[in-house]
């Protein structure tokens, strides 16, 4: 029924083009956390004696192009035409997972190879995730972008809750190499859904003009306004050493409890399921605020240190609920946030300095935390996790009180 909590939730599905998007999206998001857990698994399993390091180095491949190609990524989704870009993108990923399953199959993969397929597979994504972002504003009104943000996010994460249990499933079953193919293949959905989206119920975004100095606008326009500076700490903070899922679960679930690929592909999706839930509950809000951003950084931060803590196997699953929870509810404030409060034409550029903070600089702290893994073992890894939440949640409380008393 219209105006019950329910439809509110998903009200952004009442737009076709929003619905052909998301379906698509969905089959793609399965494949893309196939691979990731498969990468892992692979990495960490096959190619090395249990390194943890390694996964960082891969980690590190994969994500730091959005910080290297920042000043190119954000201005091209704010000049080129979204949809077409979205389709060289995609599709370049697609061949790349299939090339990666070829080699894997054919036993013919070596680490320095999986090193390489991360760093494309980091430079097609480096382009696709801002303009991917900010693409959810031309298929619905602007009233319903924090809605259709947090839908987004639930397909992602219903897509991590299910992708990794399927690759385990693949990989004990099939091989790894099996993986990697299931996730070149669900891009097909994504260029299908794309092409099959109507141009006349685009809502088209004002693009940027092509005058010197436009490189430097997003930049200078962060720098200038306290909250983007403040988001963008918080970002940094919790997306440099708390966001990395892959090194904590994989040597907790190998190091810690001593499982097989069934067990940690279940950690993944039990993580999942926690991000689903807080997706859905930021999908039913009516209301966005900065304070969700503090609190959800200060949950992320207690919660990854329950997980820490957690004595067995079945408690650390346990935890990782309200992990992802804490993790989902900070990453769509802040996503809504900075988009609602930057004009159309800059838009792509401050998103791309959002990925790059909360992605890119995962080279700074995957291969730290992958080190302090291997010394020290996977609590202690996490414990950085935690750390990374207080820090966050005191950067942004100490904005908070400057604009209650400035106000």
């Amino acid at each position: 029924m219209a105006g019950t909590p329910w439809s509110s939730m998903f009200r952004s599905l009442q737009t076709t083009n929003y619905r052909i998007w998301a379906l698509g999206a969905l089959v793609s998001n399965i494949g893309t956390w196939m691979q990731r857990a498969a990468q892992d698994w692979l990495v960490l399993t096959q190619l090395t004696d249990n390194d943890a390091a390694a996964v960082g180095i891969v980690m590190a491949l994969q994500f730091g192009p959005q910080l290297l190609l920042l000043p190119w990524t954000g201005l091209m989704a704010d000049r080129v035409p979204l949809r077409s870009l979205l389709m060289w993108t995609q599709a370049l990923s697609g061949l790349l997972a299939l090339g990666l399953g070829i080699l894997t199959l054919g036993g013919w993969v070596e680490l320095w190879q999986v090193y390489l397929f991360a760093l494309l597979l980091g430079c097609a994504s480096a382009f696709d995730a801002p303009a991917r972002q900010i693409f959810v504003g031309e298929l619905v009104a602007a009233a319903e972008l924090p809605n259709a943000v947090s839908l987004n996010s639930t397909s992602f994460n219903l897509a991590r809750l299910i992708g990794p249990a399927v690759a385990g499933m693949v990989i004990a079953s099939l091989g790894t190499g099996w993986a990697f193919i299931c996730n070149g293949l669900s891009f097909i959905a994504v260029l299908l859904s794309l092409w099959a989206l109507n141009p006349s119920q685009l809502y088209v975004q004002a693009r940027a003009s092509r005058r010197h100095g436009g490189l430097l606008e997003g930049f200078q326009l962060v720098w200038r306004r306290e909250d983007l500076r403040a988001m963008s700490m918080m970002l940094f903070l919790i997306g440099t050493f708390g966001l990395n899922f892959p090194i904590f679960i994989s040597t907790m679930a190998v190091l810690a409890f001593d499982t097989d690929a069934s067990g940690f592909g279940l950690l993944s999706s039990v993580m999942a399921l926690g991000t689903v839930t807080g997706a859905l509950l930021a999908a039913g809000r009516e209301r966005l605020s900065f304070s969700q951003l503090i609190i959800s950084a200060a949950c992320f931060g207690g919660c990854c240190l329950l997980a820490a803590l957690a004595p067995g196997y079945g408690w650390f699953a346990l935890a990782l609920v309200p992990v992802g929870m804490a993790a989902v509810t900070f990453n769509n404030a802040s996503n809504s946030l900075m988009q609602l409060t930057t004009a159309a034409e800059l838009r792509g550029r401050v998103m791309a300095i959002r990925m790059a903070i909360l992605m890119g600089c995962t080279p700074l702290g995957a291969p730290l935390l992958g080190h302090v893994a291997n010394a020290w073992g996977p609590r202690w890894a996490l414990g950085a996790a935690a750390l990374s939440g207080v820090l966050a949640a005191a950067v942004g409380l100490g904005y908070h009180r400057r604009q209650r008393r400035s106000r």
